[in-house]
């Protein structure tokens, strides 16, 4: 009995010590560019709508923002509008300017974070002007610039396999101006790919800002 105590004892202090390392993911948010209420949207597996605040993101103390002002390369070379350096400049408002708009069908951007980093949380804003969904959306990491080899599956909200990289089982959501959080699980990679297959609106890709938080790895 004394043995269980003390086993006890030893896990509950070792849960409580990482408890204590984790801290809330502060996030710099951009003004709503929409009121009212959304028309219905019929999408598969949609996110049930939230309640209240969202919830606190908790990750790692010592957590930076890896992303800011690095390069950006994408399926479609040639956005519709803007320029993919809009993805990771830090200006997510969200107003005609700030995000790009890539062709129709599956198009994936990807962030090179320039080194190998434990990844926390992945946060998104597709286009927040409007209540919209994103189709096909999955979020992956890698070690390899081609996504070839080594490959993590972050977030896969495509349930039909629209997207060629397998059917997803994470909900599809509404856009909205505080972005969407997808935790990175400690993944530890350089590079960091978003897919998308259109949306309830139209056939386009956007994209207004991407941030990827995380820990250099020494």
């Amino acid at each position: 009995m004394l043995r269980l105590l003390a086993l006890f004892a030893s896990l509950s202090a070792i849960l409580s010590a990482s408890a204590a390392d984790l801290i809330p993911l502060k996030l710099d948010l951009p003004k709503p560019l929409f009121v009212g209420t959304p028309r219905p949207l019929q999408v598969a597996n949609l996110e049930p709508t939230p309640i209240g605040p969202r919830p606190a993101f908790m990750v790692p103390a010592g957590t930076v923002l890896l992303s800011k002002g690095k390069p950006v390369t994408a399926s479609d070379s040639l956005p519709v509008i803007g320029e993919l350096s809009y993805i990771t400049d830090g200006e997510k408002s969200g107003v005609e300017g700030t995000y790009v708009e890539l062709g129709p069908g599956v198009q994936w951007v990807q962030i090179d974070l320039g080194a190998t980093a434990k990844l926390a949380a992945v946060v998104v804003w597709h286009f927040h002007s409007q209540a919209r969904v994103y189709h096909g959306f999955v979020v992956q990491t890698s070690n390899d610039p081609e996504f070839k080899k080594d490959i993590t599956t972050l977030y896969n909200a495509d349930v039909d396999n629209l997207d060629g990289l397998g059917k997803g089982k994470d909900f599809s959501y509404v856009e909205t101006y505080q972005g969407r959080i997808v935790d990175a699980k400690g993944a530890v990679a350089r590079y960091v790919r978003l897919y998308s297959n259109g949306n309830t609106s139209d056939e386009l890709n956007h994209y207004t800002e991407v941030e990827v938080y995380g820990e250099p790895v020494k």
